[in-house]
């Protein structure tokens, strides 16, 4: 006799997003048992594992999808942004203040805020002068929305100043504006960094967001935080809404090793993931590395946060270890270098995290390698006609960066994260299906893949998470609406998040 499910999600529109999706729905039901999907079907064939204690969940004719994982996230300042003051909707400088005096008024201590973009108002970077009016007692931190730059007022200055790299302090006739970048941040986080107690209520904060936008899985890139043993308290209080792929940053790689963590050792929830580092910075902050300069600064073509040799050894300490590798590389230049040193490994799947500003030599060699491309749809934001990238790189740059088209169509392995800007994926895949050009753009299918699949490749996950079928964790997401139908994918209304066939979370009226 056939057991019974525990679940059935019924009455749904159904797209497994295997390599065979059509945009078509191939199923109406789905039923769960143990946290593992049994059975995908027409609901007739369903119905015959409900069973006396089985619960029916119907879905009334809603989308039903694998959930959404994000191959590059970071969760605590997810929950930053939740909990500080979310400055990613200013429109002004102004909105930027008063928010940041509304959050003096709400905390002690430093007041922080995350998530600008000095684009909305024309590109000047907010200056200590503007932070001061804020506070002229209390350090003032506004953090740029890409985390590479960072602008604070006076007291900041004064008492940290010193201990920031000179170069990464942005001067106007000798004095500091205010304006920090890169390795200066060091300083900045180090702070302010929570405890495990306040890292808890990041951590919370960015699963519940998580889950309302439908993602059931996150790549964590981790940097001296107590994330890891937060992630593992949760998941033995039961408490953990959200699969966790932990990076960690390349200061832990000695205590990764001695330790003997390997990647994917861990549990059901929490696994390891590998090994991050930085190559170079952002295209905002004109940091990201640049085989020519940018437009709007003709003698700058970027900076190394770590320099090539440094970045070689570290790629050939951890490959030799056995550890998935995960390199920032956003500018030209970053990517030549990082994938000159992946030449030299024999490890599987490591990643370039971004991969923005792509020659055509450099999407022929990531066709041909074993590398995956982690890489943030959002920031298409910022490369349509006349907006930051036409500033920064210029019109043939900006049109030549983020060819997700010309890389899927390469033969190239796409996976899609969000690096916070903003995290929601249905905001991502709207991104690259209304693309500025055809070679940047995917199809629905594509795009979903990418945030699927794609995300569960990445992670050596693709065995169990990424596509709804027989014998995968049962995560999904239910829409109200079917991308393929909508003429707004991206205000596209998350219903129910799923998670090891648990609800998560539900927003069904």
């Amino acid at each position: 006799m056939t057991q019974a499910a525990d679940r059935i999600f019924t009455n749904a529109a159904v797209h497994p997003l295997t390599a065979e999706e059509t945009g078509e729905p191939t199923a109406e039901a789905v039923a769960v048992r143990d946290g593992s999907i049994v059975r995908v079907d027409s609901a007739y064939e369903v119905e015959f594992l409900n069973g006396v204690e089985t619960e029916v969940i119907d879905l009334e004719g809603r989308t039903l999808l694998p959930g959404f994982i994000d191959a590059h996230t970071h969760m605590d300042i997810v929950g930053k942004y939740a909990t500080e003051a979310d400055l990613s909707e200013a429109d002004d400088p102004t909105d930027c203040l008063d928010l940041l005096a509304a959050q003096r008024e709400e905390s002690e201590g430093w007041v922080l805020g995350f998530g600008y973009d000095e684009s909305a108002w024309g590109g000047e970077y907010l200056t200590r002068d503007q932070l001061d009016s804020v506070s002229t007692d209390r350090p003032v931190v506004a953090y740029r929305e890409d985390l590479h730059l960072a602008s604070v007022n006076s007291v900041v200055l004064e008492a940290y100043v010193d201990q920031m790299p000179a170069e990464d302090v942005r001067k106007a006739d000798g004095e500091p504006t205010g304006v920090v970048v890169e390795d200066a941040l060091d300083v900045l986080r180090e702070e302010t960094a929570p405890d495990p107690e306040g890292m808890r209520e990041y951590l919370l904060a960015a699963q519940a967001e998580a889950n309302s936008l439908g993602i059931t899985g996150v790549h964590d890139m981790v940097r001296n935080s107590p994330a890891p043993r937060v992630y593992r308290e949760l998941d033995q209080a039961d408490e953990l809404s959200v699969r966790v792929r932990i990076n960690y940053w390349r200061d832990h790689f000695d205590a990764v090793i001695e330790t003997g963590l390997r990647t994917n050792h861990g549990t059901d929830r929490v696994r390891v993931g590998g090994i991050k580092t930085f190559t170079d910075g952002s295209i905002g902050g004109r940091t990201a590395k640049l085989s020519t300069p940018y437009a709007d600064a003709p003698g700058e073509d970027g900076s190394w946060v770590v320099d090539p040799e440094t970045v070689q050894d570290l790629i050939e300490r951890v490959d030799d270890a056995g550890l998935q590798m995960t390199v920032h590389a956003i500018g030209d230049s970053a990517i030549e270098t990082t994938l000159d040193a992946y030449e030299a490994t024999d490890g599987q799947r490591h990643r370039i995290e971004h991969a923005e500003i792509l020659r055509d030599d450099l999407i022929d060699r990531l066709a041909d390698e074993d590398v995956v491309v982690s890489a943030q749809p959002n920031f298409l934001k910022w490369a349509r006609e006349g907006g930051l990238y036409t500033d920064r790189i210029g019109d043939q740059r900006r049109e030549d960066s983020n060819r997700f088209g010309t890389l899927l169509e390469s033969g190239a392995t796409l996976a899609f994260g969000s690096d916070c800007m903003p995290m929601d994926p249905l905001f991502g895949v709207a991104q690259a299906v209304d693309a500025p050009t055809q070679a940047q753009s995917l199809s629905v299918t594509e795009a979903l893949r990418a945030y699927t699949a794609g995300g569960a490749y990445a992670g050596f996950d693709e065995d169990r998470l990424g596509t709804v079928e027989a014998g995968h964790c049962a995560d999904f997401v239910v829409l109200e609406e079917s991308p393929w139908e909508s003429d707004d994918i991206a205000g596209i209304d998350v219903s129910m998040t799923v998670v090891g066939g648990e609800t998560v979370y539900d927003d069904r009226g």
